[in-house]
């Protein structure tokens, strides 16, 4: 099994500890923040960064549902890891300062591919799928936070 990685970024017109905020904030703004290929979202323990737990289902194609648990760690400033308890899978948000009132936003999932030509074809084309979800979330975050 490959390893299989899908990266995103985005400068957003708010500082980095607001964005982040946002981002950390599982209780009220990221439900806001999801495209329609989230459902079922639910957050069952925490809330607020460190400590949440969440679920949702992403709904990747329409063949394809990931039902996520995700466990949020904090391992550093301005850091999110969310880990999927039912996969691989393992998503960091990155926010880090770029320049007066601005931030850079990087998010990157990656998880163990299947083997064989499922594999060839997942490792081709779920990184691309993946980002466009992304983007829309982040169209999504800079929308809310540069209110």
């Amino acid at each position: 099994m490959a390893q299989v990685e899908a990266t995103t970024e985005r400068i957003i017109s708010a500082d980095a500890e607001k964005v982040f905020d946002a981002l950390a904030d599982y209780g009220n703004t990221r439900a806001k923040l999801l495209p329609e290929h989230f459902s079922e979202y639910e957050v069952r323990e925490g809330g607020d960064g460190e400590g949440t737990l969440v679920h949702w289902k992403l709904q990747a194609t329409s063949k394809r549902i990931r039902d996520c648990l995700l466990e949020v760690t904090e391992p550093t400033d301005g850091q999110l890891v969310e880990k999927d308890r039912n996969s691989s899978m393992v998503t960091t948000w990155t926010v880090t300062p770029a320049g007066e009132g601005k931030s850079k936003v990087v998010v990157t999932s990656v998880w163990n591919g299947a083997g064989g030509i499922g594999g060839f074809f997942e490792r081709t084309f779920a990184p691309k799928g993946l980002a466009r979800i992304y983007d829309a979330e982040l169209d999504k975050l800079a929308h809310e936070v540069e209110k």
